[in-house]
């Protein structure tokens, strides 16, 4: 049994209360409960090695977005507090902010636009209607994508037209052509590809995705920066706390959303997670006359979980399902992720989810609470406007430093020029 009190001693996040006038000691236990037990989680996704990182990524034509909007993740400032936020030169953890309607969403989709086309199996393209933006005069949708690992790097350009099909496909290794093609003309380059398969026609090709035919027919060995893409690709995951089973990548099939907690004899760990998050309610599994089983509260009457839990206490099992089904996480992207937690649980989370070492994690929120220096830092925090996506740091002339009031500031109004 762990003695939170003595963890609260041993790591005294309360003598920071003064600090914005919150309740911090009360946080601190709600924080420390949280961690320790996902601590213990099996399969927990920061047991991952580096697969590969973005660094970054460009948009343009897609559902709001007019003009040229991009994530440049290697835009890292010096700053010496919660490194955890940086991993090696790019920013690992991010929140998104912004008015309603300015396309935080949008920005998840198409940064998860990738996986349509590489892995369909583990698209949700009902996500996607509405696909081009209806005042672009391109006709199409522009995606750029920049990767690093190791001592190489590699960039993925692409189109699409509003029937959501490729248009045209271009990769560059260490800025050098790999191949490109031409969906319309039904011409492809080879560029350094021909190193790999030099009998590789790029003709006339009748596939979803070039990218896909190339890694499938050329001699790749795993090691290479196409492979390692798609590897990356393959282990992104977005979803909204909001929705049950709204997601994209990682899995397509998520039919065991209702009873991953018998599967995997996690019900007590769960009720444990939902305790340590101030939800003090108990748990049973309970069959039903056709053998089916169900998820209850172990109460006098007992009911059942999914009709009467509160949205809060839906949105923590979702997080739940998915911090013990994905393993191995790329990217995570969790849209609203606090749309029904309390600040302090939401701190809890964000605190969590950094623990989160080999994984590029991004969130967007309206909860100002969290913008604290005490929490990430001014180059991880980005406001979304109508035209650009920019960090704190570069939203604003002022010098940021670590005893600024970041929510103060931006409520002010000084990161929206």
């Amino acid at each position: 049994m762990i003695d939170y009190n003595m963890a609260l001693t041993i790591h005294p996040l309360s003598s920071i209360s003064s600090m914005n006038n919150r309740p911090y000691r009360k946080t601190s236990v709600i924080f420390l409960r949280i961690l320790l037990t996902c601590c213990s989680f099996c399969g927990i996704m920061t047991s991952r090695k580096v697969i590969s990182m973005i660094t970054e990524f460009k948009v343009k034509g897609f559902k709001n977005f007019k003009e040229e909007i991009s994530i440049n993740f290697s835009d890292v400032r010096d700053y010496k507090f919660n490194p955890e936020c940086i991993s090696g030169s790019t920013i690992s953890k991010m929140i998104i902010y912004g008015k309603n309607s300015v396309g935080k969403t949008n920005i998840g989709l198409a940064l998860f636009d990738i996986v349509n086309h590489t892995f369909p199996d583990k698209a949700q393209t009902d996500l996607y209607d509405y696909y081009l933006n209806t005042d672009s005069v391109l006709g199409c949708a522009e995606f750029s994508y920049k990767f690093k690992f190791s001592d190489d790097t590699i960039e993925y350009q692409y189109t699409k037209n509003d029937r959501r099909e490729l248009l045209s496909e271009k990769v560059y290794i260490n800025n050098a052509l790999f191949f490109s093609y031409n969906f319309y003309k039904g011409e492809g380059e080879n560029g350094t590809l021909k190193e790999y398969a030099p009998t590789l026609r790029l003709d006339s090709l009748n596939v979803i995705s070039v990218l896909n035919y190339v890694a499938n027919n050329a001699s790749l060995g795993k090691e290479h920066a196409v492979i390692k893409m798609l590897e990356f690709i393959s282990h992104m995951l977005w979803f909204k706390s909001v929705d049950k089973t709204d997601h994209i990548g990682y899995h397509f099939k998520t039919s065991d959303y209702y009873d991953f907690l018998f599967e995997r004899n996690l019900i007590g760990e769960f009720q444990e997670f939902l305790h340590n998050a101030g939800i003090n309610d108990n748990l049973k599994m309970i069959k039903d006359p056709d053998g089916k089983r169900s998820l209850y509260f172990d109460t006098t009457n007992p009911m059942p979980f999914f009709k009467v839990a509160s949205s809060g206490t839906i949105a923590l099992y979702t997080f739940f399902y998915w911090y013990k089904t994905a393993k191995n996480v790329s990217l995570l992207f969790i849209d609203e992720f606090d749309a029904f937690y309390h600040f302090e649980l939401s701190e809890s989370i964000v605190k969590m989810l950094e623990r989160m070492t080999n994984t590029l994690i991004i969130l967007t929120s309206h909860n100002t609470n969290l913008l604290t220096n005490r929490i990430m830092r001014p180059d991880c925090y980005f406001i979304l406007s109508e035209n650009k996506l920019t960090s704190f740091a570069n939203a604003t002339t002022r010098e940021l430093r670590e005893g600024h009031n970041l929510e103060k500031l931006y409520m002010s109004g000084e990161f929206n020029g």
